[in-house]
């Protein structure tokens, strides 16, 4: 028996023929560049539908001028990348909304400057429509390049700078603060901070904060937010003449490999130190003792970053958004008194 013919992928003139309308008129009705009545508008969508057809990627990028993606630029270690849970819950929040637009988000990792900027090159030679600008450093050069090369971006952080770009940003300041009088409150005087790399806004906010609310710079130390580096500066804390009875670290990461350095070497915490860390990571709550923190959403400001690029790209000007979503963790790695655990504003 002779096979029947495969029949052919269908066409945008198949569409057309369908719907009694003209290729251009399919076209303008997916790409929204020409105003189509409602009615032709349906005809040419249930065609598509019958047909199973979808205008390629690369087709609507002609029509619209638009690459229908976002990027975002890493330049941080990889290793430090896997071990910090801020970034998948982050992205996951921005996909939330990029999915239900139906764009495409472009993650790079660059190991230098000169990745970066040609990281950022790429995408407005039409790689990506617009990016996110994370982890700000004091002196920015990212925000005046991006905007030389004429990406749409939005920055999250707290950057002072005068900015062409929306910033999202958060409080750090207070809830550190109101970890340090937590301790304060527990009978703690001696209070450390391992903070992240300095250069990084966001770890300058808490260190400052943390320094304007303990008076002295003698028991702050620096990490990279990676577990070494927390549990080395833990280490070198506790080998001092007169090492903290607690400690505030910059993220969960740190502080989780710090509390393991404590137990290791016979600290009972919280009785001998009392440890704190910030973003709430997803084990933090189901340690033995359970990690007091501050939960800061990552979820939600990936979110709100994105819905705030596509906002850009669509063509509404700039603005401040300032996120309430950090909210302090009260858990038995910081309580005498474990009953206390529980969430504060």
């Amino acid at each position: 028996m002779p096979q029947q013919p495969i029949s052919a992928k269908p066409t945008i003139g198949d569409v057309a023929a369908r719907a009694g309308v003209t290729k251009a008129t399919v076209s303008h009705a997916f790409s929204g560049r020409r105003p189509i009545s409602d009615p032709t508008k349906a005809r040419v969508f249930a065609a598509a539908e019958e047909l199973q057809w979808l205008p390629s990627a690369s087709a609507r990028a002609l029509a619209t001028r638009r690459a229908n993606a976002i990027g975002i630029v890493l330049a941080r270690d990889p290793a430090i990348i896997a071990s910090d849970t801020f970034f998948p819950a982050f992205i996951a929040g921005v996909e939330s909304v990029l999915a239900t637009a139906e764009i495409a988000l472009v993650l790079q990792v660059a190991g230098s400057r000169d990745a970066e900027e040609r990281a950022y090159r790429a995408m407005a030679s039409g790689r990506a429509d617009g990016v996110i600008i994370l982890d700000l450093h004091r002196a920015d050069w990212r925000v005046p390049y991006v905007h030389h090369l004429g990406l749409h971006a939005v920055v999250l952080g707290a950057y002072d700078a005068p900015s062409p770009f929306t910033c999202v940003r958060t409080d750090d300041a207070t809830p550190t603060v109101g970890l340090i009088d937590h301790l304060r409150a527990q009978g703690h005087t001696r209070i450390a901070h391992v903070a992240g790399p300095l250069d990084y806004v966001h770890s300058r906010v808490r260190a400052q904060a943390y320094l304007s609310a303990v008076g002295s710079d003698d028991l702050l130390a620096e990490g990279d937010f990676g577990a070494a580096s927390g549990r080395d500066r833990t280490a070198e804390l506790l080998a001092r003449p007169e090492p903290p009875t607690a400690i505030v670290y910059a993220n969960d990461t740190m502080a989780i490999a710090g509390l393991s350095y404590a137990r290791s070497i016979g600290l009972s915490v919280p009785r001998d130190l009392a440890v704190a860390g910030f973003d709430d990571d997803h084990l933090s709550a189901h340690l033995s003792p359970a990690l007091t923190t501050v939960a800061t959403d990552p979820i939600e400001r990936g979110r709100v970053s994105a819905q705030a690029l596509l906002a850009d790209i669509a063509g509404e000007p700039a603005r401040h958004i300032e996120l309430d979503c950090n909210r302090l963790q009260l858990r038995a790695s910081t309580l005498t008194d474990p009953t206390l655990q529980g969430e504060e504003r």
